[in-house]
């Protein structure tokens, strides 16, 4: 047995020697966090500062987009207005087309309008009918056209003429004065027709002898047509005997 007195550890002064290394360990990761802490707050300060310095990230871009949308509106607002310019020159180009079109119009109005030699005289009859002429070379009856066959009365020297104009073309088919001494006569097997002869047709420019035949829907309009002729024929020969 040794003499050396054994020494034991105090248990109130030393911790156990498993307890160390935990210890040390939390404490270093505890200066980690703190270090890593430190150098984030130092990072985000010092990239303040740089955006301070010129103006920031963010409100830069900011400003680009309300730039870019004032820029828009500009645009916006400018081809409104050029639009209302243009329709502005549209409506004078429209009135100035409706104005050049009332001037050719009126001129060609005046270019137009002829005189019929009709302006003195007054309608006392009118009726639609088809005219015929007969063409003594070939022996045959030739239509001259259908349209309203109409008796005018001069309004001074109160004459009574005979004229009949084509449809849609108005050309004048017959022309002359109702004189005495023509006589209707019924055409062959027809109660709706009347021939006459006339020394004196003047439908083609110069005096022409032709002999006519004027046939109508039905015998009723045929006799009122005579009835008229008929009528003129007597106020014509007063007014010719008078002269």
């Amino acid at each position: 047995m040794s003499d050396v007195a054994e020494t034991k550890p105090d248990p109130a002064t030393q911790a156990p020697e498993a307890d160390q290394p935990q210890t040390t360990t939390e404490t270093a990761t505890e200066k980690a966090t703190e270090a890593a802490q430190t150098v984030k707050e130092a990072a985000v300060k010092t990239s303040d500062t740089v955006f301070s310095m010129f103006g920031g990230g963010p409100k830069k871009e900011e400003k680009k987009e309300d730039e870019e949308e004032n820029d828009r509106s500009g645009s916006a607002k400018a081809q409104k207005e050029e639009k209302k310019d243009e329709d502005k020159e549209e409506d004078v180009e429209a009135d100035k087309v409706v104005a050049d079109a009332s001037w050719v119009k009126t001129e060609l109005k005046e270019v137009v309008e002829t005189k019929t030699h009709e302006e003195l005289e007054e309608q006392v009859f009118k009726m639609r009918a088809k005219l015929f002429k007969f063409d003594p070379e070939s022996k045959e009856w030739k239509e001259r056209g259908t349209g309203d066959v109409r008796l005018l009365k001069h309004k001074e020297n109160h004459k009574t003429r005979l004229v009949m104009r084509r449809d849609k073309t108005l050309k004048v088919c017959a022309n002359h004065y109702v004189v005495p001494e023509m006589k209707l006569s019924p055409n062959v097997g027809s109660d709706r027709s009347w021939v006459w002869n006339t020394t004196a047709d003047v439908s083609e420019g110069e005096p022409e002898k032709q002999t006519l035949a004027i046939r109508f829907a039905n015998s009723e309009n045929a006799n009122l047509f005579k009835e008229a002729f008929e009528k003129a024929q007597e106020e014509n020969e007063k007014l010719f005997k008078a002269e």
